[in-house]
Parts: structure tokens; sequence; C-alpha cells
């Protein structure tokens, strides 16, 4: 995959934005105002490599126990959330064997757990998978595969469309239960707008519902987040900073992960990794390090940290298990990342000084 970009581009997309290419180093906001990220807590991540992806899922969450556990056994049951943004690729969507390794884990703990998308069409993507088989594998655990757009429960969040003006998007309700654990089942991939999708992504961009099966007139609230280059970005972190309170932790199965042509189109890249957490933002960090890409170019993750919403700073968070720089593969990045990297440069539609 070419990246038809020059060095001198992306010094000039950097510099537009306040930070040092190809680190992220500086702020842009003046010193005397603190980052809500100042404040939050060091993280814990752990980074498993190995050749069984069954196993690796499994270890990833075994090795962050003390942080999670106590936690699942607060809760009535758990939620799963994957990402299956395609019903039919395989590459595009998690794997059974790894929600295996998540299943293992949960096994001890006997609580019911559901697993709901509502990407796609979510039970035709179940099907395919594999997923139909796991209740009866798994069936101490009563094991629920839930298409979320026919719950058509919903709780009400708004973001901005491309005329920066705020709209109203349905997400998922499950996803907000206080009763429920909810664990992210993400994976690793280049993505055509946001440059990568990871924890975050999913959760974010996995809530917005569409019409039920078989329900008129056809809506997708979905395409909403898609009113631009920035506003995607922004798009995330407004849902994000309203699913953040019912987060549990996260999972990310990074044995295949997909470079190009991403989220749903790519090419597979054997990275042979699973990364866990109780804090999405910090698993997202360690997840780009495994990518070999530039934290600095992913808009929503950025706009978390400077949020407070989790831990960004790679210097904050105790990796346990593999070093990034031993599992780090470049992962090509869309075709279109020279636009993807504009949400980093001036909007200048309007004047900039107006009164």
């Amino acid at each position: 995959m070419q990246q038809n970009f020059s060095r001198r581009s992306l010094l000039r997309l950097a510099g537009a934005a306040g930070v040092a290419a190809p680190g992220f180093a500086q702020r842009s906001y003046p010193d005397p105002i603190p980052y809500a990220a100042d404040y939050v807590k060091p993280a814990r991540v752990s980074l498993i490599h190995g050749e069984d992806r069954r196993k690796n899922m499994y270890d990833a969450l075994k090795a962050i126990e003390s942080d999670i556990g106590p936690k699942i056994k607060q809760k009535e049951y758990v939620v799963i959330k994957p990402n299956n943004v395609s019903s039919r690729t395989q590459l595009a969507s998690n794997h059974a064997d790894g929600l295996r390794g998540v299943l293992d884990f949960l096994e001890p703990y006997k609580k019911p757990v559901v697993i709901a998308e509502s990407s796609g069409n979510p039970m035709l993507g179940f099907d395919n998978f594999g997923y139909m088989r796991l209740p009866n594998e798994y069936r101490g655990l009563n094991v629920k595969l839930v298409d979320l757009n026919a719950e058509k429960e919903f709780e009400l969040a708004h973001i901005v469309d491309h005329n920066l003006h705020l709209v109203p998007v349905r997400l998922a309700k499950r996803l907000f239960d206080p009763d429920a654990f909810v664990l992210c089942a993400g994976v690793l991939k280049a993505h055509n707008t946001v440059v990568a999708t990871l924890s975050i992504k999913n959760m974010t961009l996995g809530a917005p519902l569409r019409s039920a099966p078989g329900e008129t007139p056809r809506w997708n609230d979905k395409r909403l987040y898609h009113g631009g280059v920035r506003q995607t970005h922004l798009g995330i972190l407004y849902t994000a900073m309203k699913m953040a309170p019912y987060w549990g932790a996260t999972v990310l199965d990074g044995y295949e992960g997909m470079e190009g042509n991403g989220p749903s189109s790519g090419t597979p890249v054997d990275s042979r990794v699973a990364i866990a957490s109780a804090d999405l933002i910090a698993a997202d960090r360690v997840g780009v390090g495994v990518m070999g890409i530039d934290p600095a170019w992913i808009g929503y993750l950025r706009y978390c940290d400077q949020a407070g919403l989790g831990q960004y700073d790679l210097d904050k968070i105790e990796i346990i298990g593999a070093k990034i720089d031993d599992v780090k593969k470049k992962y090509l990045l869309h075709g279109d990342i020279e636009q993807e990297l504009m949400w980093m440069g001036p909007l200048e539609e309007l004047p900039p000084r107006l009164g």
C-alpha cells in the first residue's frame, strides 16, 4: 500500500496541530490550563505474544485479573461487545476462538454472558463466524447472542454534523446498564477515516443503532458520525464521554490484525498478540505502538486523553508481558492517510476574528 505523503506535508500537519512530528510531546494549550489527563492515574496493560489465539486472549485477561475480577463479581452479568464491522469477512471481525479465550476467563465467575453487536447484520455475522456454537460450549455462562438494533432500546446522545451543528444519536441502552460488566473485545485494524480502530472506536461506533430488521422507514444513526474528517473524531469523543463510566475493561485480539484498507477490506498482519486493560485508552495506546503508528495521528484518542478518559502517556503505563518493541510491526495505513491527517490542521472556513 502506497502512503503518498511527504515528510514536509506531515511536518506541516503536525505543526498546525501544535505537536512535534513524529512524537507527541508538545501540547496546544498554554501551561496554566491543565489537561484533565494530568489527573488520570497510571494504568496497567497486559501485552501477550504467542502462537495460540485463544490462549493469548485468556492470558491477557488473566494478567490483569486483580484489576477487573472484583468488579466482575459485583455485577449481575457480562456484556461482550465484539467488533463485527463486517458480517462476512472474518479478518474484519472478532474470531470465535478469541471469544473462547474470553469465555474461558469468565467461566469461574459464573456470570451470565451477553455477546452484543449492532454493526452490519449481527445475527448473520454470529452465524458466519461460528458464534452460534458458543452457548452450547459454555452452558454454565448462559451465553446469549443479541442484536442491539432488535432490542430497540437506546440512550440519547449528541454529536456534531458537517456544519458543526448538534445532532441527536441513539446509542444501545444495554451498553449503559449499571448491572453489567461491559467488556470490549476489539481487534487491531487500520481505518479509512480515523487512522486506526481498536477499543474506543469499537465501543463508540458500535453503540449507534439503526432500524431493526423489518422496520420501516430505514434509518442508521452510525452514518451521522461520518460528517467530516474532524467531526468523526469529535463524535467519538462526545460518545466516549457519555459511555466511559459504564466500561469495565477491554481485550484486543491482535493475533491477526488488518493493515491497508481497513476496517473491512484490508490485508492480514500476523502480530500474534492480545492486549487487555481496565483502561481502554491505555490499551489503545499500547495497541497503536504494536501497530507502529504515531500516537499523535489518532485524533479521537488524543481528545480522549485531553478529556481525562484514560492514560495515554506510555511512561505512565505499566506493561505486563511482552515489550512493544519486541512485537511491533509497521502496519501499512489506508491510501487516504494524508486526507485523514488533515484533522490536525486549522479550520479555515470562517474568519479568524469576529466582534
